[in-house]
């Protein structure tokens, strides 16, 4: 299902006009599941840590036991060569993807020689600065990597993440509160999460069970640039119900204010504000 609007695809080495198909039926990632992604985005003329993303999703498909093919540096390449059909004022969504095709004689492990990419640009505008989340508890937790392949961006762990949404949307909330193995809070179920308390920012510690992202990591520099204390520490639910601010971190809208947890309720503050202004001005000028 495509997401955005004027779809661009990369694959067998070329750039095509629309969302077409690149996986068989009897592909490994069609019926195991052997498929990573990142994603990356363009907005305001620049696509922000866009070689980290890249680098990211090879590393997401070592992970998987996929061999990746394309280097990072070729990859953006690659990208940009994709986005000199968008106009500079495109917000463009931009997803490199690996999958394996074969498996070995159990079918089970993919096959070293035999991986299929793809890089799909869609456009997606970003979230008006007026937008904002609600997040509610769920009774479902994220796995740690004795259990599933928590250090890659995989497209099989988010049926895990879907049933988190569904359960607090039942509920009236928009976004998840996800804790980890442990009950401490790991991210929203789409995000990672911070929080502010009397004017300093925390956020959970990254202890291997969550992707702790990159526009996270830049967020974090930032504020510590403009002189905010960051603590990376345990938190619990009982922290964010006692938060001043709240706020949501990823690639795809960047900042997303929170105006609620369960029963308590959050302004959308100057710290909030804050992160978002220093992103773009980073972005812009990097």
């Amino acid at each position: 299902m495509a997401t955005g609007t004027n779809i661009r695809t990369y694959f067998n080495g070329i750039w095509h006009d629309g969302d077409i198909a690149i996986m068989n039926a009897a592909d490994h990632g069609a019926w195991l599941g052997s498929g990573v992604f990142d994603g990356a985005r363009y907005v305001h003329g620049v696509a922000p840590d866009l070689l980290a993303h890249c680098e990211r999703v090879n590393r997401s498909a070592k992970a998987l036991m996929v061999t990746p093919t394309v280097s990072a540096e070729d990859m953006v390449q690659i990208v940009w060569e994709g986005l000199s059909r968008y106009p500079k004022d495109a917000a463009v969504y931009i997803r490199p993807m690996y999958w394996a095709i074969d498996g070995d004689q159990s079918a089970i492990v993919p096959k070293a020689d035999k991986t299929g990419f793809a890089i799909c640009l869609e456009e997606i505008p970003l979230a008006p600065d007026t937008a904002s989340a609600t997040l509610g508890k769920t009774r479902f937790r994220r796995p740690i990597l004795e259990d599933a392949v928590v250090n890659a961006k995989a497209g099989c762990l988010y049926p895990n993440n879907a049933r988190m949404l569904a359960e607090i949307r039942a509920r009236g909330f928009q976004n998840a509160l996800v804790t980890d193995a442990m009950g401490n809070v790991a991210e929203s179920a789409t995000s990672n999460v911070f929080m502010v308390k009397d004017g300093e920012v925390f956020t959970p510690i990254a202890n291997g069970t969550f992707l702790a992202g990159i526009t996270r990591a830049r967020h974090i520099t930032n504020l510590r640039a403009d002189g905010t204390p960051v603590h990376e520490t345990v938190l619990t639910f009982q922290d964010f119900e006692t938060a001043d601010e709240v706020f949501l971190s990823g690639n795809l809208h960047k900042v997303t204010p929170v105006t609620g947890f369960e029963n308590a309720s959050y302004q959308i503050g100057p710290v909030t504000r804050r992160v978002r202004d220093m992103y773009w001005d980073w972005a812009k000028s990097a």
